[in-house]
């Protein structure tokens, strides 16, 4: 881990309606005796400064003490720009002196533990670049090193555009991708469905045998 990734806040994605698992909150589901939350905190830890987690359903316990849990600060379920917008204007108002912020969703459990590091890599001084996560040939917008000083062009994409696909909004700015390997799965395997969870059973268990 390098010292720079040390820096980089992390907002933790959560402020979907779960539809595809049957509402709720999908993200306490429960994989190998942990809530998928749990595992990716347990990852990121590590790697990032702090987490502020992003969701729109009042549930008291979902997340430990020290996270502070935050609703989109645009109405409407925006998607998870909105989220990305959330997050950056909460650790802007903190008064951050870090030049970009991790997003990530809390429906991926096998998020890599170099995570942060890789994408770190890629900004090259560059404190506008947006870096991406990549597998299996498609780029995840949602793991991803933003910028905090784009929160404002965000905000107004969002509000006077209203602006909902994360990669027409990326696009506009320098932005880069970061391939990983899916020897072992693909790390950003994400549960939408009750079948996904299953298939994250079995390869919780193939990795542990």
């Amino acid at each position: 881990m390098t010292n720079d990734a040390q820096l980089f806040p992390c907002v933790l994605l959560a402020g979907g309606q779960s539809r595809r698992m049957g509402g709720g909150t999908k993200f306490l589901q429960k994989l190998g005796g942990k809530s998928l939350l749990t595992h990716i905190i347990d990852t990121l830890r590590p790697q990032v400064s702090e987490f502020v987690l992003n969701m729109n359903v009042k549930i008291a316990d979902v997340a430990s003490p020290e996270i502070p849990i935050i609703q989109d600060s645009v109405t409407g379920f925006a998607g998870p720009l909105a989220g990305i917008l959330t997050g950056m204007e909460y650790f802007q108002r903190k008064g951050s002196k870090a030049t970009h912020m991790l997003s990530v969703p809390t429906d991926s459990p096998f998020i890599p533990g170099d995570l942060v590091e890789r994408l770190a890599i890629e900004i090259q001084g560059n404190t506008e670049k947006i870096v991406m996560a990549h597998s299996g040939g498609r780029v995840h917008p949602v793991v991803a090193l933003w910028p905090l000083s784009l929160g404002a062009y965000l905000r107004a994409a969002l509000v006077e555009e209203d602006l909902r696909k994360i990669l027409i909004f990326a696009n506009r700015y320098p932005r880069s991708e970061v391939i990983w390997d899916e020897v072992a799965g693909d790390p950003f395997f994400n549960i939408n469905r009750p079948e996904d969870l299953e298939e994250a059973e079995r390869r919780l268990l193939q990795s542990s045998a």
